[in-house]
């Protein structure tokens, strides 16, 4: 059923008022066909999931369709893994915990995340020294030139840090329908980023499992990051920005004291919201929107804030990053008209 004039407030994660001039919830591929079919509706087209990692700038004068795919099946395993495939429209976090009670290992790192399986290849989520790629076996989905399905292994997913084939290249052309990821039977336990282990053992945790290991990353990303229920936001807002040896160099002896992370001999990842709050802007607020007082990485809309604030905001961060660090943060959200 097609909708004129919805709210888009309940279906994004910072909470805007926006309108969709039309708007339709989809199930089945079948249904989702035809609405590509249909010459009578508009050809300007969005693409809604869990609305977790979008900016919506204005209303939108198009179609909007919420993805609503459901269903967690094994297709095969083998000696050490097990494969399992997720329809795009189960929530993130409802697969993890899928994962854990049936001790399938592997995305135990990535709990808590907001959104649904379909935008986590898109996005290549990561967190605590995990990412969609480390798992990640094949994704289908619909070509929206010639309505077919297709299949992408790992390598035409191009993944990068917070990249993908479908932010880029892939941009508007596809529609991931579902996600398989190779699990492990055997946990091969990541502890060692962040603070998991400082959390593990506050927690008192003796026998380390994926359970305990999802925990306490939940603990964490609570104790850090707002509810989106509470207050709007889309998680982290900025990519942890990689610079080279040379710009490190001459970065660590200006800040010595900043954290880093060495990703190989000529790249460095340093925490964009230890820069953010570096230059000031933890905590800082303007009307109903603001930056986090907890996590200078998170970009917060109070109650009546707007996309177009939000992103003058960010900008303001970006110039502010750039003149102190001579390091640019780029956002990790995707910015849409």
């Amino acid at each position: 059923m097609i909708q004129k004039d919805v709210s888009l407030k309940p279906y994004n994660t910072f909470g805007f008022d926006v309108k969709a001039a039309y708007f339709t919830k989809i199930s089945t591929l079948s249904d989702l066909v035809s609405i590509y079919k249909d010459n009578n509706l508009p050809s300007k087209k969005l693409v809604l999931g869990g609305g977790s990692n979008m900016l919506l700038l204005n209303d939108f004068d198009g179609l909007v369709i919420k993805i609503e795919f459901e269903g967690i099946e094994v297709t095969s395993e083998d000696t050490n893994h097990i494969y399992v495939k997720a329809a795009s429209g189960v929530t993130w976090h409802g697969f993890v915990e899928q994962c854990i009670s049936q001790n399938w290992a592997g995305v135990e790192n990535l709990s808590l995340i907001p959104g649904t399986v379909g935008a986590a290849p898109m996005q290549n989520i990561g967190a605590y020294g995990v990412e969609i790629k480390d798992v990640f076996h094949s994704l289908e989905a619909l070509n929206l030139e010639t309505l077919q399905t297709e299949t992408f292994n790992t390598q035409q997913c191009a993944f990068g840090y917070r990249e993908s084939y479908f932010k880029h290249q892939g941009k508007n052309k596809y529609i991931i329908l579902n996600v398989s990821f190779k699990l492990s039977k055997t946990p091969n336990f990541k502890t060692s980023y962040g603070i998991i282990n400082d959390t593990l053992a506050a927690m008192g945790v003796a026998d380390l499992s994926i359970a305990a290991i999802s925990k306490a990353v939940i603990q964490i990303r609570q104790s850090k990051l707002p509810d989106p229920a509470e207050i709007g936001n889309s998680g982290s807002f900025f990519k942890n920005p990689e610079i080279s040896d040379k710009s490190f160099a001459v970065f660590q002896e200006a800040f010595p004291e900043a954290p880093f992370y060495k990703i190989s001999d000529s790249i460095y990842k340093i925490p964009a919201g230890w820069l953010i709050e570096q230059a000031g802007w933890k905590g800082f607020r303007k009307g109903d929107i603001g930056v986090h007082a907890k996590q200078a990485l998170v970009l917060v809309n109070y109650g009546s804030g707007t996309g177009q604030e939000i992103k003058t905001l960010a900008m303001a961060i970006q110039d502010s990053v750039r003149n102190k660090f001579q390091i640019t943060i780029e956002p990790e959200v995707n910015f849409i008209n």
